[in-house]
């Protein structure tokens, strides 16, 4: 009994080493769940943006992949809270893209830390 428990967590564990290193054989079904899910993304911002936001959005996934993915999430809520008016123009996006810039803008501080040296003349006589 103790031989099928240790190779039950074997196969197990092994599951999900592929599946974090992206392993296809891993799970058939979760491979299943995110392209279904990365078809409906598509539709969804098909139906959202016309032609040249689309084309922007692209562009800045292959520059910002991070950003881009905030991006979309955003269109997809306000599409499913029904706060989209007709399709998202490129002027449109980009007055998107700056709101989410604002909202995941890192501020920079610099802090200098001055050390105070004793440094006397007097011992530099060699």
């Amino acid at each position: 009994m103790a031989d099928e428990e240790l190779e039950a967590l074997r196969q197990r564990r092994l599951g999900e080493i592929r599946a974090e290193h992206g392993d296809p054989s891993a799970d058939p079904s979760q491979q299943e769940a995110k392209q279904r899910e990365a078809e409906i993304r598509n539709t969804i911002l098909a139906q959202v943006l016309d032609q040249a936001a689309r084309a922007r959005l692209s562009n800045l996934a292959l520059v910002k992949p991070d950003k881009a993915k905030a991006v979309e999430n955003y269109l997809i809520q306000m599409a499913r809270f029904g706060q989209l008016t007709g399709k998202v123009s490129e002027q449109g996006l980009i007055e998107i893209l700056e709101k989410v810039s604002q909202q995941t803008e890192k501020k920079t501080t610099v802090k200098f830390n001055r050390r105070k040296v004793l440094d006397s003349d007097e011992e530099d006589d060699y």
